[in-house]
């Protein structure tokens, strides 16, 4: 019988000795100052050549790769109440010039990305991902957000797209997908689970309607 799951609290910005503790499989909660930025930010940042929005110590250095249901109230006010990941194996193709670019060192987003990935790119620039757990969470998120002191780029990129800064407290849950060394939890769980699943659809008939891509090797998907 699995034992109860190890949860700590880590407090933003992360040190590399603080990150360097956290195992594959963690659940984190998180404290501190963070951003959203997803693919419309990485263009203009990157391939546009427009640099950062602002500097670090108003940025945060882990970026939520996410889109927020975020409204700004009549008296200027900015209000997100709830936070929902995307998937974050979009980003890869940026990701080397986003490390050196932002100093980020916590990416979170959905899905995770390959331990290729995380090996060639994440590990070179001390960096770990974090993982939602499963969907509808958020409003959960949410709940973890305790003040909204700026968004940029609203008038270029649109409110889903812009850069939110969030200050957050006991913000998750998230899971330690992959650590300081390039370990991908789901690759470690998809190996235990890939030698039966021959088994688990042995004489199943090919599925009639797919979407595009998809596969009938079972040990191709992402469990």
């Amino acid at each position: 019988m699995a034992g109860p799951l190890k949860t700590v609290e880590l407090n933003l910005p992360a040190s590399r000795e603080a990150l360097a503790e956290l195992e594959i499989g963690t659940v984190v909660y998180l404290n501190g100052r963070l951003f959203t930025a997803r693919e419309g930010v990485y263009k203009r940042a990157i391939e546009d050549g427009a640099g950062m929005p602002a500097a670090n110590v108003d940025l945060g250095t882990a970026n939520f790769h996410c889109s927020p249901a975020a409204v700004i109230e009549p008296d200027g006010r900015f209000n997100v109440g709830a936070v929902t990941a995307t998937a974050s194996f979009r980003f890869a193709k940026w990701l080397d010039g986003w490390f050196k670019l932002s100093g980020c060192n916590i990416i979170i987003g959905k899905g995770g990305m390959t331990s290729e990935i995380y090996r060639d790119v994440f590990v070179p620039h001390g960096a770990i991902y974090l993982t939602t757990v499963g969907y509808g969470t958020g409003a959960l998120l949410g709940r973890g957000i305790k003040d909204v002191p700026g968004v940029y780029w609203k008038d270029e990129l649109g409110l889903a797209q812009a850069v939110w800064v969030l200050d957050v407290e006991r913000f998750g849950p998230f899971i330690v997908e992959s650590d300081l060394a390039g370990n991908s939890l789901f690759e470690r769980e998809n190996a235990k689970i890939a030698p039966g699943l021959a088994r688990l659809y042995e004489g199943t008939r090919p599925a009639t309607l797919r979407r595009y891509g998809e596969t009938d090797d079972k040990t191709d998907e992402v469990i």
